[in-house]
């Protein structure tokens, strides 16, 4: 059965509402709203991690003011996220940053946590949040989360006008490439197989064999 959208949403008990309004996150008369789905700002989704409401080890991103649970990342997942990251670094070298499984802010309410963002490079004492100019391509390796990953995920990215996003579809062996964002949508998707090659716009130089960050689809 699909999961709906109510399922992934984080709640909150009453005890962790009430540890809200006493570090002063929400307003006391937001108890039940909070309670009832109130959204979040990402000022607000940072605060519930630094008191403790939200814990580190969560598997969480906040998008549209919703905090979304993600599901647990399988071996497939983590093997095709750590061989991007191993592949993609040492080909671009020192001319951006590969980031893994970190937090891009999108606007004032949404900051996922995409499997890699290839952003600007910036210095060690640049501790600003990344935000949508900063990020050259995107990464989202997809099996339980395919359908959220193409469709809510995406329109995310899109209308923050993230230029690339990549969707490593672990189910079919494939990988779908969307660049030019219009709006909630991509202008230019294009679907490659496992046997092909793939550059990102901003580093045509780099080429990546599909088979060497998508493992082989069970047969």
């Amino acid at each position: 059965m699909a999961t709906t959208r109510s399922d992934v949403i984080r709640r909150f008990s009453a005890a962790e509402r009430e540890a809200m309004v006493a570090a002063g996150i929400v307003a006391a008369g937001e108890r039940e709203a909070v309670g009832a789905g109130r959204r979040f700002t990402v000022d607000e989704y940072l605060a519930l991690t630094a008191t403790g409401i939200l814990a580190k080890e969560e598997r969480i991103e906040l998008l549209d003011g919703e905090i979304i649970c993600m599901a647990p990342i399988g071996n497939r997942h983590q093997h095709s996220v750590d061989w991007v990251a191993h592949l993609m670094g040492p080909a671009i070298g020192d001319r951006a940053m590969v980031r893994v499984q970190g937090s891009i802010q999108l606007d004032d309410a949404s900051m996922p946590e995409p499997d890699i963002a290839v952003i600007r490079l910036r210095s060690v004492n640049d501790i600003t949040p990344v935000l949508p100019p900063d990020v050259y391509l995107i990464v989202e390796v997809a099996d339980s989360s395919l359908e959220f990953d193409l469709g809510e995920k995406m329109a995310r990215y899109a209308a923050a006008v993230i230029p690339e996003v990549w969707i490593a579809n672990l189910r079919a062996g494939e990988l779908v490439v969307n660049t030019g964002p219009e709006g909630a949508a991509y202008a230019n998707v294009r679907v490659i197989p496992l046997g092909g090659t793939v550059s990102p716009q901003a580093f045509p130089d780099v080429v990546l064999q599909l088979a060497d960050f998508i493992p082989a689809v069970d047969s």
